[in-house]
């Protein structure tokens, strides 16, 4: 076995589970960022996974990596650099546990990201917000729990995510009216209700 593979599992065990304790969304995305990796080299030098040593990793290999993800796969800039991201962090990890290849490491570090576009966060109109709060149908129950997430969604603006993990206890109907939700990052958000939301969440 070469280093690489043990260095791999103690990344995801050891510091992005144990030291970081990272989402896992956030694992999921680096694990598939190697799993990219990892076939892209085994494509274009032949050398199996279980083969692969740290010095197989240099930039040019890294970049040459991050040219496959866009001109091939059609990766945007965003996506490009999300993988970057999951290598830069592993490199991280290796200048400590692997010294004797500290200049790739620096060289690996130094690879840039890529400047991209920011999309316009566009928002709905009174109108638009009455038309999708009226398109459930009331009458069933899955209509009335549809409109109770809609309803939450526009007045607190809860991502998706953080919709779907709401239970009875996060719910706070009485004095102070509130939604309790853990988001992005583990960070912990209240959420004020009007009364028409309440009244919604009470039925």
């Amino acid at each position: 076995m070469t280093p690489l593979a043990p260095a791999l599992e103690a990344f995801f065990s050891d510091r992005l589970l144990c030291q970081r304790r990272v989402s896992p969304n956030t694992i999921a995305c680096y694990r598939d960022a190697f799993r990219l990796l990892l076939a892209f080299l085994q494509q274009t030098t032949g050398t199996p996974p279980a083969q692969l040593q740290i010095t197989d990793l240099d930039a040019p290999t890294i970049g040459a990596f991050l040219e496959h993800l866009e001109n091939e796969r059609g990766n945007s800039a965003r996506t490009r650099n999300i993988r970057l991201a999951a290598v830069r962090s592993f490199f991280d990890y290796c200048a400590l546990r692997h010294p004797e290849h500290a200049a790739l490491i620096q060289r690996v570090l130094a690879i840039p990201t890529k400047r991209s576009d920011r999309r316009i966060v566009t928002f709905l109109t009174p109108e638009e917000v009455q038309a999708l709060l009226d398109s459930p149908d009331r009458a069933t129950w899955a209509g009335r729990r549809d409109h109770a997430l809609l309803l939450c969604a526009v007045q607190t603006g809860l991502r998706v995510s953080e919709l779907l993990r709401l239970t009875h206890a996060d719910m706070q109907l009485g004095t102070g009216p509130h939604l309790r939700t853990m988001g992005k990052g583990r960070k912990e958000r209240i959420a004020p209700l009007t009364r028409q939301t309440v009244a919604v969440l009470r039925a």
